[in-house]
């Protein structure tokens, strides 16, 4: 089974005005490293960085279907939750 080498997740603050928590996580692709977001409707930031966990697997290979379909805006990648 392949290894994760993206291991850092920071949690950023709420941009979208819409409540919840935003969460930025860095994706290796290849040699570099890929921001994603992920916007989430959770209140609270241990609720949101619980979820991701939870999920990490499934946002990973939703954020590498966007980025090979060059789906990047401002150099990240934007994912809702599932």
């Amino acid at each position: 089974m392949a290894k994760s080498v993206a291991t850092d997740v920071r949690i950023a603050r709420e941009e979208s005005g819409r409540g919840g928590q935003m969460i930025a996580f860095a994706l290796a692709i290849g040699s570099t490293r890929q921001v994603c977001q992920l916007e989430t409707s959770f209140c609270t930031r241990n609720q949101a960085l619980a979820y991701l966990q939870r999920n990490r697997t499934i946002f990973e290979q939703r954020a590498r279907e966007l980025f090979a379909r060059g789906e990047v805006k401002d150099g990240v990648i934007h994912l809702t939750m599932i």
